[in-house]
């Protein structure tokens, strides 16, 4: 699908996919470790390079029963976000669940209906849109994985967690390993226009930041024309770190720095 965006308080949409004939903007030292993940069994490169494009995201091994197969010996690509703990905000108790399709499909795909989400996340229609939509992450090697936002015990958001560095988005800007990437929309009328966006982003970024030690930095591109948005994310701790031209967007760089962690 092409890429979307929106203000936090609807949704900030996917990265766009591979396969889109953009060029490539740079080059990028990838660690052997970073290379052996790529999918499809591309061939290596000669020569250091930017990664190869991953034809979609994917999910990363989960709890059992939370929707995917836990990888034996590990908590796989992103470090197990079932496993992660609730976290006490300004709004509320809130918690990332991993998605279960036959339990939220229903939900998801009515928010993905909202004219406010449509607009950018382009997954309108009947159900089967959004489970298709789910499914391309569950059955992956674990780049990506899609989550409900649980705010004091009620499912009010979605979000995907993924590995930007592994991403097709590591084409357009200067990746380093371990980049992790965020993907959200709030799925309520009443959630939006108040604040909860933007503390749900601090939240969910310092949850990456303290479950993911091999994570410097937390990303996301919104449409920099989405001036709201920007704005929500530079309130939650992002920095403007420059414009990236997608394929269907021009978007900000927001970056979340560990290093500057303390000092926001």
């Amino acid at each position: 699908m092409p890429p979307a965006d929106a203000h936090p308080d609807t949704g900030t949409g996917p990265a766009p996919q591979a396969g889109t004939g953009t060029e490539d903007t740079l080059d990028l030292q990838l660690s052997e470790e970073l290379l052996a993940l790529f999918a499809d069994g591309a061939p290596r490169p000669a020569t250091p390079g930017p990664p190869p494009s991953p034809v979609r995201p994917a999910t990363p091994p989960h709890a059992p029963g939370a929707g995917g197969q836990l990888r034996p010996g590990g908590a796989g690509l992103l470090d197990g976000p079932a496993q992660w703990r609730p976290v006490t905000t300004p709004a509320g108790v809130f918690q990332l669940v991993p998605v279960r399709p036959r339990r939220d499909v229903a939900a998801i795909s009515r928010w993905m209906n909202d004219p406010a989400v449509a607009a950018f996340w382009e997954l309108a229609g009947p159900e089967s849109v959004t489970a298709a939509h789910l499914r391309s992450q569950l059955d992956g090697d674990g780049r990506s994985v899609p989550c409900l936002g649980v705010l004091d015990g009620t499912p009010m958001s979605y979000w995907e967690i993924y590995r930007a560095d592994l991403d097709p988005l590591a084409r357009h800007y200067p990746a380093r390993p371990h980049d992790t990437g965020i993907h959200l929309l709030i799925g309520g009328v009443s959630d939006r226009g108040r604040g909860v966006g933007t503390t749900l982003l601090r939240a969910v970024a310092d949850l990456v930041l303290d479950n993911r030690p091999r994570c410097a930095r937390v990303v996301a591109e919104p449409d920099l024309r989405n001036t709201p948005s920007v704005s929500a994310f530079l309130s939650a701790g992002f920095r403007f770190s420059a414009e990236v031209e997608l394929p269907d967007k021009r978007a900000a760089l927001m970056i979340r720095d560990r290093a500057h962690r303390a000092l926001l």
